[in-house]
């Protein structure tokens, strides 16, 4: 029995649906445990390339599970188109559940998170994807929110969509919005909730019952680790925890099921959206890594920012989550490349600093500390073990785990699954 969770140790987009869709294989069941369809995950393979953002991972597995746990919130729509892609690709054969507490996104979440982005000072947007996340989340939190067990109720979903819709209104309205219509919110949506209701399932419940069976779970979040409500670049964040930390809340089990907590890092950095970035650089080297690595938004086709590799932010990421072993992707990208170069530790005000300042006008100040490795020539996406690859990408794995403390369990060199070389046993 494993609980293997994998989670984004920087901003996102690092590689994680690869990784989970990679380790699927050997699992019973795949748990997605929060956010929404604000996220994206590419995977590839036999010459096709699925986009992700709301289904896990391991929909490709039909022997595995597939549960969309209580910590996610649901875009009804956007959950059937998805449906609907994978199965004109072919894929037809799996197993999914959808938690009967997970919130659900309706229209005037999406319309409150675009006002609520149009009123700030141009300054402090957060480079939200405007897909009524964090909407969903606050009336979460201020417990008016509709959750799946309402929504596929009839009576309950319509009591408290018009109650919802009502008080969303005067907000909406306030700030010259448009304003919605209980009822033909409820007529079109009343169909998703049917079709969504064979679905729907006490996944905390079915989770534990894996564990009870003494079967492998893997447990896959959206975004990264620094995006985390509680110890992320607050306020340029998420609206939930995507760290291992946050799984038990999130799938309704006890803390103890989680046996290994697998990193995944790019080689390098990347950020799309607001927010401060420490190794950020632009130039024609940054180009390079950028069509290289085709760095561009899974969700919003925003080209990435690109950095340096921030050790900084892996061990912080290390602490919040307890990993125990670190995934590389992308290595291949920096091939051909003169330096590499990692960054230590930060400058602000004349101090050099180890950590994240939780104040961001003061992580707004730092400026990185690098250190500069040899880089390599040689192609390596057809390497198929760390001996294969030159001395100095070999180098510099092995100078992260030196300075992170824990080990590469596994690297990437190419987009297939073929293409990535286990160093050591996860599940």
């Amino acid at each position: 029995m494993s609980g293997v969770v994998v989670v984004g140790t920087q901003w996102g987009d690092e590689g994680k649906g690869k990784i989970t869709d990679f380790l699927a294989e050997k699992a019973n069941m795949i748990v997605r445990f929060q956010g929404g369809n604000n996220a994206g995950h590419t995977i590839k393979f036999d010459g096709k390339k699925f986009a992700l953002h709301l289904i896990p991972s391991g929909i490709f597995r039909k022997e595995a599970k597939n549960i969309l746990a209580n910590g996610m919130v649901i875009n009804p729509k956007a959950f059937f188109e998805e449906l609907t892609m994978l199965q004109d690709q072919g894929i037809k054969d799996f197993q999914l559940f959808v938690s009967d507490r997970a919130h659900i996104i309706l229209p005037y979440h999406i319309s409150l998170d675009k006002m609520l982005e149009s009123i700030k000072d141009p300054s402090k947007k957060v480079g939200t994807t405007n897909k009524g996340i964090g909407p969903c989340y606050t009336d979460k939190a201020m417990r008016i929110g509709i959750r799946v067990c309402d929504f596929i109720e009839q009576k309950r979903f319509y009591e408290k969509l018009v109650h919802n819709v009502n008080y969303h209104n005067k907000v909406l309205e306030s700030f010259g919005f448009d304003t919605f219509n209980a009822e033909e919110i409820f007529e079109e949506y009343k169909d998703y909730a049917a079709k969504m209701k064979p679905y729907v399932a006490n996944t905390s419940s079915m989770i534990n019952q894996a564990f009870h069976e003494d079967k492998d779970v893997l447990f896959e979040g959206a975004q990264g680790a620094l995006l985390c409500l509680d110890h992320g670049t607050y306020p340029y964040v998420t609206s939930s925890s995507p760290t291992a930390s946050s799984v038990p809340l999130n799938a309704g089990i006890s803390p103890k099921r989680i046996t290994d907590v697998v990193g995944v890092t790019k080689a390098y950095s990347t950020r799309v959206g607001s927010g401060f970035f420490a190794t950020n650089f632009d130039d024609d080297v940054a180009d390079k890594i950028r069509i290289k690595g085709n760095e561009f938004g899974t969700t919003t086709g925003r080209p990435r920012r690109i950095g340096w590799l921030d050790l900084v932010v892996l061990k912080h990421t290390v602490n919040i989550s307890g990993l125990t072993g670190l995934s590389v992707m992308l290595l291949d990208v920096l091939s051909g490349l003169d330096e590499l170069k990692i960054c230590t530790s930060y400058n602000l005000d004349g101090e050099i600093i180890e950590e994240i300042p939780a104040n961001i006008e003061d992580y707004e100040r730092c400026s990185p500390n690098y250190e500069v490795m040899e880089g390599f020539k040689e192609d390596i996406t057809g390497v198929t073990s760390f001996e294969d690859l030159p001395k100095q990408a070999q180098a510099y794995l092995r100078r992260i785990e030196e300075l992170l403390g824990i080990p590469v369990v596994i690297f990437s060199v190419g987009p297939d699954r073929t293409q990535t070389i286990v160093l050591q046993e996860m599940m």
